[in-house]
């Protein structure tokens, strides 16, 4: 169980300094965009892919960001890569770690050295539809909200303490790109927000292994659909 000192930026020891943000992509980086957007208080150390045709290496230089490259396929085993990305990330000072469209699958060790510093955005209302295919899924069950949220990463997949969630209706019509397209909108409202929330110690765990954000606000009214004339 990640402890409290974990949530709230333990790397960063000395208080009011500056925390340090490694990004880690696969594709487009439409989440890399909105985070790089937000204007975030910390400082975006690099963006790393594990391929080199990612289109979010090019929108990171522009921004000038440091960027990094490590082909999977170069190495011998998934173990050797998550220790070569661990030692990547690790030599940029990262206080935290965002998967932003990262498609591979993370081993235990990689996990745990960077337990509590670890964010992943997944588009579902986890714990419903983990996995592949959320939106798939979701639209096979019939849901009538579906959704987005921010977790920290720990080894059982998507099943890490939940930071902010954001819903959307689901239309009758809906196919998966319809339903993806809505969600997309959501994962770069709130994916800034978790992180921000990081960076500026406002993130707890609870004993009973619940993330906690401090200073929260009123809740926002309920999202209700399919909504009747």
């Amino acid at each position: 169980m990640m402890s409290d000192a974990l949530l709230s930026g333990r790397a960063s020891a000395g208080g009011s300094q500056m925390k340090s943000v490694v990004i880690l992509i696969s594709g487009r980086g439409s989440n890399l965009q909105a985070l790089l957007d937000a204007k975030l208080p910390g400082r975006v150390a690099a963006v790393i892919s594990d391929r080199a045709e990612a289109l979010g290496l090019a929108l990171a230089q522009a921004r000038g960001v440091a960027t990094a490259v490590l082909d999977h396929r170069r190495y011998a085993s998934r173990e050797a890569f998550d220790a070569a990305l661990a030692d990547e990330i690790a030599a940029h000072g990262a206080d935290l770690v965002v998967l932003a469209g990262f498609m591979r699958i993370l081993g235990d060790d990689f996990v745990r050295r960077f337990a509590g510093r670890l964010l992943n955005i997944h588009p579902s209302l986890l714990p419903l539809f983990p996995g592949l295919k959320p939106h798939a899924q979701a639209l096979a069950a019939g849901v009538k909200i579906h959704g987005c949220t921010v977790h920290f990463v720990t080894p059982a997949l998507d099943a890490g303490p939940i930071v902010i969630q954001a819903a959307v209706p689901v239309h009758g019509d809906d196919d998966e790109n319809e339903l993806a397209a809505r969600v997309l909108v959501q994962e770069h409202r709130i994916y800034p927000l978790a992180v921000r929330w990081f960076l500026e110690d406002r993130l707890c765990l609870t004993p009973e292994g619940r993330v906690a954000l401090a200073d929260e606000g009123p809740p926002a009214s309920p999202l209700i659909a399919p909504v009747a004339a």
